[in-house]
């Protein structure tokens, strides 16, 4: 089952007219009239899924699908500084999908790119939605973030778990206020889901739309994939994760705007050149993961490991402190976005691969699972999804051991951010179809 794209589907050119703002604008409410970019066939999805070898996991497209381009206020990392946020919402049409439709509010992934919006059919993961969710009857809304496309904030608080949540939540109600000037009928029942990063903003999501907006929000259920839940953990490990280089570097300048108190100098955090412009490389408006790299902005390439790349960047004490004490400010920080201790009143899915060198599930969802089992919480499921990883990309069903083979790369290299989303997506809206 290949990496699947769109090829067949032009994005319309669309006018927005911006609707104005105030000093205390309504939080979800639209800048900009919705845009409708374009509309998907179920016959263009079911030709594109069955291209990609999409088609088994994503089933028949019941539905044409609406893509809308979404530009909503907001609030920044402090809570009361507004500002705006854009994002997409996929709307289900035609004759099949005509009754009141349960809207998914969808976090996604870490994006290095910064002009990137999922506003846009020819997306991966726009069209992994459209195809998995839209096109079965739900109507979805995802959102850029904080400091994407659109959004005029001065940067991304990446894995900030209260901002993450402030961005969902606000484009659920962006989703509504557009839902009659696009003509998207929904049911006012509201599911969660995201992955990696996402998962990690989609579960601080329902958290606070359980916790903070009850009478607003209901919450049918949320699906949380291949998160970081568990960040203060994942500090301590003594080895580096795939794509280390991009992603605690994201999390530890981002904390440092946040908070202000995780270095008193970039230099006491980060080797040079690094230290010189790192706190300003990410999110980027020209480089993305492969450039970052080849540039030199970032260490990397060929027969460069995880650990190579930490040690080149980052001075050995700041990480160690991080991992040996509990009062480090970059542990303290980290401790503040686990997502541990919170009882969801809603249905949970909890999925992700074993085999994921990323986001190990043995340190984030295995740990959260744990937790919420040691509070007797009753009403949250956990899937493994490596079986069906390996049997669809392992060579032979199986994951490849030779850590110096071609196979060993391309399978770990793309196991997380291509092979494992679309069985977690397929294990989430099996979720949903039984609360919708």
């Amino acid at each position: 089952m290949p990496f699947f794209r769109l090829s067949c589907v032009a994005v319309a050119a669309a006018v927005l007219t911006a609707c104005g703002g105030s000093d205390d604008p309504e939080r979800g409410s639209l800048i900009d009239t919705p845009a409708v970019l374009t509309t998907l066939t179920a016959a263009q999805i079911d030709a594109a899924t069955t291209a990609s070898g999409l088609r088994p996991l994503a089933g028949a497209a019941k539905c044409d699908v609406k893509v809308v381009a979404l530009n909503y206020n907001t609030v920044g990392a402090r809570g009361n500084d507004f500002t705006n946020a854009s994002g997409v919402m996929l709307v289900p049409g035609g004759a099949a999908c005509a009754a009141p439709a349960a809207l998914v509010a969808y976090a996604k992934g870490t994006d290095v790119q910064k002009p990137r919006t999922l506003a846009n059919p020819q997306d991966s993961e726009t069209f992994l939605l459209a195809a998995m969710y839209a096109a079965q009857g739900y109507a979805v809304v995802a959102t850029d973030y904080l400091g994407y496309a659109k959004s005029q904030y001065s940067f991304h608080p990446y894995l900030h778990a209260d901002s993450e949540a402030t961005s969902v939540i606000d484009a659920v109600r962006a989703a509504r206020h557009a839902a009659g000037a696009v003509g998207a009928s929904l049911s006012g029942k509201v599911m969660f889901t995201g992955y990696s990063q996402g998962g990690h903003a989609s579960m601080a999501a329902q958290r606070a739309a359980e916790r903070d907006y009850g009478t607003e929000f209901n919450v049918a259920a949320g699906a949380h994939l291949a998160g970081p839940y568990n960040l203060s953990g994942s500090l301590k490990l003594p080895d580096a994760i795939a794509g280390f280089q991009f992603f605690v570097p994201f999390l530890v300048t981002s904390w440092q705007k946040v908070y202000g108190t995780v270095y008193t100098d970039v230099k006491t955090a980060f080797k040079a050149p690094y230290s010189g412009y790192i706190e300003n490389l990410l999110p980027n408006p020209t480089l993305n993961y492969t450039t970052l790299v080849t540039s030199g902005s970032l260490p990397g390439g060929p027969g460069v490991t995880p650990n190579q790349a930490r040690d080149a960047m980052f001075q050995a004490d700041f990480l160690a402190g991080a991992r040996t004490s509990d009062t480090h400010p970059l542990a303290v920080a980290a401790r503040k976005n686990d997502l541990l201790g919170w009882t969801p009143k809603a249905r949970v899915l909890l999925c992700g691969g074993a085999g994921d060198p990323t986001v190990p599930p043995a340190v984030h969802q295995n740990v959260m699972k744990a937790d919420f089992d040691s509070r007797g919480v009753t009403n949250v499921s956990s899937v493994d999804v490596d079986a069906m990883v390996q049997m669809a990309y392992g060579p032979g069903g199986k994951a490849p051991t030779d850590p110096t083979s071609v196979e060993f790369a391309t399978y770990y290299g793309s196991y997380h951010g291509t092979y494992e989303p679309p069985f977690c997506h397929a294990q989430a809206r099996g979720l949903f179809d039984l609360v919708k």
